[in-house]
């Protein structure tokens, strides 16, 4: 069992060097957790009370539960993973069966944050891009998939996003084994971590 942690700041490119990695690797090989569904479950507080939570702050996430089910996947158990709803800032009662797999891919802003799930990660992969890009992409994305508006975006990106990003996300990058400037871009980059990847996959 590998495991491997994308970290970098919001609208940086995680993701879509997490799916390059999987498409490298191959979908039967990989299992991709993102830390946007371990959100901490407040349902039982007031809509208008969830919308007022610091969601950039590492309290707001459920970091025992992911450290639990990052524990179990290494152990070659099933897990059943939450989902969260961006929208209602709650979690739904679903949860989605995930099995494990010889490569764990975790991303999100904030996993290098925590030192108990660092300990869990055999590399870490920070996701370096420019301020102004990530911006945008954020916009893009809360407005399209989240149902946000240009004001609310823009509020809680100086109120917190780019706080908590000086806080917690950029000290993070010490943390880091490997950093990729530009995200899915850097085609070098990806390809010199998948390399290593399927390395490990063979001598496993």
């Amino acid at each position: 069992m590998l495991t491997i942690g994308i970290a970098g700041g919001t609208g940086s490119g995680k993701t879509t060097v997490a799916e390059k990695l999987i498409e490298a690797l191959g979908p039967q090989k990989v299992v991709l957790l993102s830390q946007d569904s371990y959100y901490a479950d407040n349902s039982r507080l007031p809509l208008k009370e969830r919308e007022l939570v610091n969601y950039d702050h590492p309290d707001a996430l459920d970091g025992e539960l992911l450290l639990q089910h990052l524990r179990q996947l290494r152990n070659h158990e099933a897990i059943e993973m939450p989902i969260y709803n961006f929208t209602t800032h709650s979690r739904e009662q679903q949860t989605i069966a995930v099995q494990s797999k010889p490569v764990v891919i975790l991303e999100g802003i904030l996993i290098f944050a925590d030192p108990l799930i660092r300990q869990e990660l055999d590399i870490k992969v920070f996701v370096d891009t420019d301020a102004d890009v990530r911006i945008l992409r954020r916009l893009s994305r809360d407005i399209q998939e989240r149902g946000r508006s240009v004001e609310s975006v823009f509020h809680q990106y100086l109120n917190t996003v780019k706080p908590m990003h000086d806080a917690f996300v950029e000290p993070s990058k010490r943390f880091a084994d490997l950093i990729i400037p530009e995200g899915g871009r850097n085609n070098i980059a990806i390809g010199l971590l998948t390399s290593r990847i399927q390395t490990y996959l063979q001598m496993g």
